[in-house]
């Protein structure tokens, strides 16, 4: 039997292990070196962490399930731990409360936590040590292969924080896709191959569904009772709530629809949210699965010949590279980065992003999907619902909030400089070379979204004419000054300057006209 430390406590708890909801995972450095016979870990369902902002219902049940999965799991392991359900009627539903009142009963010697992955949270276990009157030590997170400290050490002189570069030497680094030391196929990036349209004949296959248990089936009658006036259908449930079940959906991505991930990933087809796509970011960012396990288990793929190397390549890049870059773009602007707003965006958010009802067939169809799933994927987020937020100058902190509520898989760290960042520039640059404004024949060229809709995607005046037309040139007019001096963005501000000066008037009146009914409530 293990010897107890010399200054354990009278009831045996010697360090209080505390394990955040989106901290599901074995190897978390705060379990690292657990004595199950003298250290407890804590887990509670709070209020707070459900309603700071009012998540998706499938996120909570997520979560929450989840979250009882992983307790169940380390009991079976033999750790002792103390879980706060959300009924319990001594729940103080906050971290800082429930870490007092586990101090108070089992008085431990010490408290350590894993670094959150929210700066809102990090900034309040400041003042935990004080509260708590014993040690608190905050561990770095070490299931991210890119550690604060050399992100910023990356960062640190350059002019530019581009994710090409830091995706290659994150790929240098960890011997991903790599051969004597030179990128697999002689290329770093497969991008441009990964941009086609997907013909109407292409049948995905089915992703994998995972019933819920009675754990989970509890917790969506907790939540429909909490929570039941949140965003989002709660039903059906079918996301991975444990590792075992996230490590079937890897499996199953891998083997299905990996090899047609990387031609149609930018595709968007109504009806059809997920396609080729993996839906392993839930997992991902609630810790069920780590990074290089999932950048392995694809690289494996391309080296026995089951998909080719634009579509692995494509997947690793926004797994190895991508992930992990927003999460230090972010952790080195905050907290000052959430009260960027580079271009001065004031616009409430419309109210068809919570109801879906708008003529707009590609922001109603994304919102369907993102109501019904909690998810959407990244050109759905970024070139429908983000690109209208940039074009009709909505402000950055509504747009903000709304992602965080509506996506599983959003937490802080990732949202905030994919929304505020990527898709509205609202950060003037750090994260994106430009603006990704673009009218509707993107979306006419990369979705089947236009043929039904009741606008045309090839007229930009006139009562059936393209919202996104017109406020594209709206927006161009808006930040000349601003666009011409971007190398990426010179080109439309100079097609612009050529433009008649009729037509560039009569295309800002329409774009005018939209938004004022739109934000008079009409139906646009």
């Amino acid at each position: 039997m293990t010897a107890p430390p010399e200054d354990s406590p009278g009831d045996g708890v010697h360090t209080l292990r505390l394990v955040l909801g989106d901290q599901l995972s074995d190897g978390l450095a705060a379990l690292d070196g657990l004595d199950p016979a003298y250290d407890l870990v804590l887990m509670a369902e709070v209020r707070d962490e459900c309603t700071y902002v009012r998540h998706h219902k499938k996120k909570l049940v997520l979560v929450l399930s989840g979250m009882r999965h992983f307790a169940e799991r380390l009991r079976q392991r033999g750790v002792r731990v103390r879980y706060v359900a959300f009924d319990d009627p001594d729940n103080t539903h906050s971290l800082r409360g429930e870490m007092l009142r586990a101090v108070a009963v089992h008085a431990p010697a010490r408290i350590v936590v894993t670094e959150p992955g929210e700066w809102r949270l990090l900034d309040e276990m400041a003042g935990w040590q004080d509260r708590a009157g014993r040690p608190v030590e905050i561990l770095d997170d070490t299931r991210y292969l890119c550690g604060l400290r050399q992100f910023r050490h990356w960062a640190d002189g350059r002019r530019s924080l581009r994710m090409e570069f830091f995706y290659r030497e994150m790929r240098r680094g960890h011997g991903v896709l790599m051969e004597d030391g030179e990128p697999a196929g002689g290329r770093w990036n497969y991008d441009a191959e990964n941009r086609k349209r997907m013909p109407p004949g292409v049948v995905p296959p089915l992703a994998p569904v995972f019933a819920p248990d009675d754990t989970t089936r509890a917790v969506m009658a907790l939540v429909e009772r909490e929570f039941g006036d949140h965003f989002g259908d709660i039903k059906p449930f079918a996301l991975p709530v444990t590792a075992e079940q996230a490590a079937l959906a890897l499996d199953h991505f891998v083997a299905e629809r990996l090899s047609g991930f990387g031609d149609w990933q930018d595709f968007m087809r109504a009806g059809d949210p997920v396609l080729f796509h993996a839906l392993v970011s839930t997992s991902l960012n609630l810790g069920l699965l780590q990074p290089l396990q999932v950048c392995r288990a694809a690289e494996a793929a391309w080296r026995e010949g089951l998909a080719p190397l634009n579509a692995v390549e494509g997947f690793i890049r926004q797994v190895l590279g991508w992930r992990e870059y927003v999460r230090g773009v972010y952790w080195l602007n905050m907290p000052g980065y959430g009260r960027r707003n580079a271009l001065a965006a004031t616009r409430p958010l419309p109210q068809f992003y919570w109801t879906g009802e708008t003529r707009m067939n590609c922001v109603a169809q994304v919102v369907a999907d993102t109501r019904a799933n909690a998810y959407a994927h990244h050109i759905q987020r970024l070139m429908v619902t983000g690109n209208f937020a940039l074009l009709a100058g909505v402000n950055p902190d509504q747009v903000d909030e709304w992602y965080l509520i509506v996506y599983a898989d959003a937490y802080e760290w990732v949202e905030m400089p994919n929304v505020r960042g990527m898709a509205l520039f609202a950060d003037g640059g750090i994260m994106g070379s430009k603006p990704y404004a673009a009218s509707g024949a993107y979306i006419n060229r990369m979705s089947d979204y236009c043929r039904p809709c009741a606008y045309d995607p090839k007229r930009s005046t006139g009562p059936d004419a393209c919202p996104f037309n017109a406020l594209y040139w709206d927006f161009i007019a808006r930040h000349e000054t601003l666009l011409a001096a971007n190398p990426r963005m010179a080109m439309p501000a100079r097609t612009m300057a050529r433009m008649e000066p009729t037509k560039l008037a009569a295309l800002r009146a329409h774009a005018a006209d939209f938004l004022a009914a739109m934000d008079g409530g009409a139906s646009v």
